[in-house]
């Protein structure tokens, strides 16, 4: 995976910094989970992983500077495995709120929070409306856009899916194969629409997943991944680009 050095503020000085905000640069603010289980196949800084990866794509196009990522977050579908961590929603929304009021102070032009999970969408969703009305803040969602929804209904053989699924582990077969142990990855119980919090030791329970998965990740290949990332990169660029056009 690229690393944009130039561009990602923990690797600058604050002057640096400075210079590049004075000179309009927009703000990256990526939401990606650096402790959350990911099945038996893959490591619980998947979301993060994915993070780093759409604010690379977004700062080389757009000159942005990239902010560290947000890696605790309102995860609570998950807390049954060891190691995962969530925030409540509220203490989540206060972080990210303080986080965009501290780019607001620096004058920053434009902050683009960049999110790569699925709880975290609603109140991410509702800081970025309350807390910057004026448009200074645009939420982008890393599995919403139409490219990728169009190559995942053409290319998914699961019959359901979301999390370590086939096309998550595909993703991550393309973006950092050698973290991936397919010879581990295992197939949840079929049970329908998600739901809700995954449950690890109780086969009783319409969300049991002994292994953490909730979908089928022996379908996943690194063909798919690639096509998979591919549409992810025309879509995060072009979500970029309209939330950076003067007056949105």
């Amino acid at each position: 995976m690229p690393e944009n050095r130039e561009n990602r503020v923990a690797q600058l000085t604050w002057d640096a910094v400075a210079e590049r905000i004075s000179a309009g640069a927009a703000a990256i603010l990526p939401i990606g989970a650096g402790a959350k289980e990911h099945g038996l196949h893959l490591p619980m800084n998947t979301d993060l992983i994915q993070a780093e990866w759409a604010a690379d794509v977004i700062a080389t196009e757009f000159d942005a500077l990239i902010w560290p990522v947000l890696t605790y977050g309102y995860y609570p579908a998950f807390v049954r495995y060891a190691g995962s961590l969530s925030l409540s929603e509220a203490t989540f929304r206060s972080v990210l709120a303080d986080l965009i009021g501290g780019l607001q102070a620096q004058k920053v032009r434009k902050i683009l929070v960049v999110n790569t999970g699925i709880s975290t969408i609603p109140p991410a969703e509702a800081v970025v409306k309350a807390v910057v009305p004026s448009g200074q803040a645009h939420h982008l969602r890393l599995y919403d856009g139409p490219r990728l929804r169009s190559t995942r209904k053409e290319l998914s053989e699961q019959s359901y899916g979301s999390h370590a699924d086939e096309m998550e582990t595909s993703s991550m077969l393309a973006l950092a194969p050698q973290l991936v142990r397919m010879q581990r990855a295992q197939a949840s119980p079929d049970k329908g629409p998600f739901p809700g919090p995954l449950e690890p030791d109780d086969a009783s329970s319409p969300a049991y997943s002994p292994s953490g998965s909730y979908g089928d990740p022996t379908l996943a290949t690194p063909e798919k991944g690639e096509r998979l990332i591919a549409a992810m990169r025309l879509d995060m660029i072009d979500m970029a680009r309209d939330a950076l056009q003067p007056g949105s």
